[in-house]
């Protein structure tokens, strides 16, 4: 099973789609909306832009890198008989979708800390030990869901159908959940739907954790539902490929 888990890890390594869009991307909003905004404070909790940016592009691409390393190269897999493969090999079935999620909360770590680096470097970011501990762990844990629904979505759907799908779930849950645009200035009907996502929960998490406040527990209840719910989705969605397949 390591053994896998590094094919895994080197294979999306050298994916230019994971590069791009986990890597760069988030990397250059957050030097450009920083150097336009980042020294804004925000009103209500005296945090500096600069900090809750940090915290928006590190989400985006953590949500990007677990999706984006499980929808399309599962469903890739599965249709190019790499999944038979794996199946008549002695790992055990359940190994399979242990290690996809492995990989992919390894492959969020990078978009994490480079955002972070990048705060640091270019904006002076200063937190405390403790609060760069539980930022990183909370939200590096946080993106389960997400590769919940990747996995969900290569289970079910053929590479050339699970791409799109699999971008604007990405795109989508990025803007409604006010990673890119704070929540307070969409129509009312779109607040509503923002606050029903897990994206709204999980950069929310962040957010109250850079402004020194624990994170509220609606906001944490409303994160493992949608991990439980997704995960079980996934489960299912797998069993059902591995059965066809």
């Amino acid at each position: 099973m390591p053994h896998y888990l590094k094919v895994e890890l080197l294979r999306m390594a050298r994916n230019k789609r994971y590069v791009i869009f986990v890597v760069a991307f988030p990397v250059a909003f957050y030097l450009l909306y920083s150097n336009l905004w980042g020294s804004q404070v925000d009103s209500t909790t005296g945090v500096r832009a600069s900090v809750i940016l940090m915290v928006s592009m590190g989400a985006y691409g953590a949500l990007a890198a677990s999706m984006m390393s499980t929808a399309v190269p599962w469903s890739q897999e599965r249709h190019s008989g790499w999944l038979r493969q794996l199946q008549i090999t002695p790992l055990p079935r359940w190994s399979i979708i242990v290690v996809k999620l492995v990989a992919s909360l390894l492959l969020v770590l990078p978009a994490l800390l480079l955002v972070g680096l990048a705060a640091v470097l270019t904006q002076h970011v200063s937190l405390t030990a403790g609060e760069w501990v539980a930022l990183i762990l909370t939200m590096w844990a946080g993106t389960i869901p997400f590769a919940a629904l990747g996995l969900t979505i290569g289970s079910l759907l053929p590479p050339d159908t699970a791409q799109p799908v699999a971008m604007i779930g990405m795109f989508g849950l990025a803007l409604l959940g006010g990673l890119w645009f704070p929540v307070e200035i969409m129509p009312s009907a779109m607040r509503s739907i923002a606050q029903v996502l897990p994206s709204y929960d999980y950069a929310n998490v962040g957010w109250r954790i850079v402004a020194g406040q624990a994170p509220r527990a609606g906001e944490v209840a409303g994160l493992l539902a949608w991990t439980a719910g997704l995960g079980a989705l996934a489960l299912i969605a797998y069993r059902r490929a591995t059965v066809r397949d």
